[in-house]
């Protein structure tokens, strides 16, 4: 549950950025309406990961109508239907890269006593107390493209075919772990596999070893990149300095 959650509450904020379609690279670049979409999303994955059925609120859970509530700030906003009824938290913080997953039952006593226009309550302070925390400021992955400089991003998605911008991509990001997922999104291609193999010298694995730079799969290169001390993602990329990883990248085959 702390790899699943997290993971699918980045799936889901990132399907809804759409980085490479839209330039944009952060939540709150979105529109009102697609962040209430994420939440949304949550509900029907969150579901579907718990293989909970449909009640007459979002989910039963041991025979209990539960709503799930999603927020990507610092409470949740419980409808009048699902007072009195337990609730599963769910909460993503982008800055921290952070999340929260806990239940709580809504009871009035938990709520405030205000309510917004939708005649929905928030959780009290003192209601904060009865949350029971299946995980709490549990580490959350970091949007990817928040973690690149904008000018290296702009440089990124210049490029007018899949292989210039994959190969953007992996120069300018090195030492750090790329999903199968954002070389898709930078490919823009069905075949985007292609595109990073070698491919008879004109893939971006041989071109980018022709610049000195090691596109490292860890399927294939596995041994390699743990030899150079490198983290394990679905793919990196390193530019090896010293006598000892040109020596390493050499005996594993690679001619640089």
């Amino acid at each position: 549950m702390t790899q699943e959650v997290p993971a699918l509450l980045r799936e889901v904020v990132d399907d809804v950025i759409q980085t490479p379609r839209t330039g944009r690279r952060s939540y709150d670049e979105l529109e009102k309406t697609e962040k209430t979409y994420i939440g949304t999303r949550v509900e029907i994955m969150l579901r579907a990961l718990l293989s909970l059925p449909r009640g007459r609120l979002d989910a039963v859970v041991a025979g209990h109508d539960t709503d799930i509530k999603h927020t990507m700030g610092n409470n949740w906003m419980i409808p009048g239907e699902a007072i009195g009824h337990p609730c599963i938290l769910v909460a993503a913080d982008e800055n921290r890269s952070r999340c929260y997953l806990g239940l709580i039952v809504a009871r009035p006593e938990y709520l405030t006593a205000g309510a917004n226009r939708d005649a929905k309550r928030s959780v009290s302070a003192a209601g904060f107390q009865h949350i029971r925390w299946i995980f709490a400021d549990h580490p959350y992955p970091p949007n990817f493209w928040r973690t690149v400089a904008p000018d290296a991003v702009d440089r990124i998605f210049a490029g007018n075919s899949g292989n210039s911008r994959i190969m953007a991509l992996f120069r300018e990001v090195q030492g750090v772990p790329i999903s199968r997922e954002t070389v898709q999104g930078v490919a823009r291609q069905k075949d985007f596999m292609r595109r990073i193999r070698s491919d008879d010298g004109r893939g971006t694995r041989d071109r980018l070893a022709a610049e000195g730079i090691l596109l490292l799969s860890s399927t294939y290169d596995g041994p390699l990149i743990r030899q150079l001390e490198l983290p394990e993602g679905d793919f990196i990329s390193y530019r090896p300095t010293t006598p000892d990883e040109l020596s390493a990248a050499r005996a594993a085959g690679w001619q640089v």
